[in-house]
């Protein structure tokens, strides 16, 4: 008996350290603490965590600059998989906008996830009612490498702007902003966001704060322009102060990754998520009303990567 103890221990030890050296682990790129990227790198590692024992996969989710910085890193491989608004999943993929002379054709589309209002946050004491009283303000346009820093630039190009419009362009990242408003340091912050949104709900608790709408031709333009924008509202009585829908447009948040993140690796998350999708949709206010069916089609204008696709197909939600 007191053989066999030490040589079934030795034995159980040599399992463990088998298994923990087939541990394979997963980055996935998200953004500021205070957004809703962050809360879907980190919902999606939890589920996926959940899990290891059975496919030995563990995932971390660090906050990240955002949506470019995320496709950059995974194009260096930094990163397996990250969250990046639609737009510029289609423009990295297609070498346009920011990519130009960049293209990078081993991005994959995983998922969409919610839906992004391009959101205009000014305080009420600035009198800003409409995107063009912004001229002359004191505008948080975004941290570089964020989808909402590169979104702006898009609407300024689109109205025939530029940043010395502004009094002062200030390149806050999402969890200062709201402080900076509060603080009156600026007079309007930006941020392409699913709603409702820790910022700015902190934004409207600690000032007089208003939504304004980003509507016109030249936004009309920039929606038939381009599939990957949409119109969008914000519903009314979210945050205090903004008892009305505000009209403005948007993009999707999308789940991207590379063609050279195993199949077996990618089909795991997939599965993790798709397989726990009542606990995914109540993670965040913002997931509550995602649809399956939408989520593996709206969005996506790279190719799908083929470990999500094999799990749709074993679903039967594609051919």
């Amino acid at each position: 008996m007191d053989i066999i103890r030490p040589l079934a221990l030795a034995g159980a030890m040599l399992a463990s350290t088998a298994a923990m050296a087939q541990e394979r682990f997963i980055t996935i790129g998200t953004g500021g603490q205070t957004g809703v990227y962050f809360v879907v790198g980190q919902s999606i590692c939890r589920l996926v965590n959940r899990g290891t024992a059975e496919h030995n996969l563990r995932c971390t989710a660090p906050s990240t600059g955002g949506s470019i910085a995320n496709i950059n890193a995974i194009n260096a491989g930094d990163m397996d998989m990250g969250v990046a608004q639609s737009d510029w999943q289609f423009h990295a993929f297609n070498g346009s906008s920011e990519f130009e002379g960049n293209e990078m054709p081993d991005l994959r589309a995983v998922f969409s996830v919610h839906g992004e209002p391009f959101t205009v946050v000014a305080r009420a004491d600035a009198g800003i009612t409409d995107f063009s009283d912004l001229k002359g303000m004191r505008v948080n346009v975004g941290n570089p490498g964020s989808g909402q820093r590169a979104t702006m630039e898009v609407v300024l190009n689109a109205l025939g702007w530029s940043m010395d419009d502004f009094s002062l362009a200030s390149e806050l990242a999402p969890a200062e902003q709201a402080a900076a408003l509060g603080d009156n340091n600026v007079d309007a912050i930006i941020y392409t966001v699913g709603h409702p949104n820790g910022s700015i709900q902190e934004a409207a608790s600690t000032t007089e704060t208003v939504l304004v709408p980003v509507t016109g031709p030249e936004i009309d333009a920039l929606i038939a322009d381009n599939p990957y924008y949409a119109a969008a509202t914000i519903p009314g009585g979210m945050y205090e102060g903004s008892p009305d829908d505000v009209s403005t447009f948007g993009v999707k948040a999308t789940f991207v990754t590379s063609a050279t993140v195993p199949d077996d690796v990618v089909y795991e998350v997939v599965k993790a998520v798709f397989e726990n999708f009542d606990r995914f949709r109540g993670l965040h206010p913002a997931f509550a009303n995602l649809a399956e069916e939408e989520m593996i089609a709206d969005g996506l204008s790279a190719p799908l990567h083929p470990g999500a696709e094999q799990y749709y197909r074993e679903r039967g939600w594609i051919e």
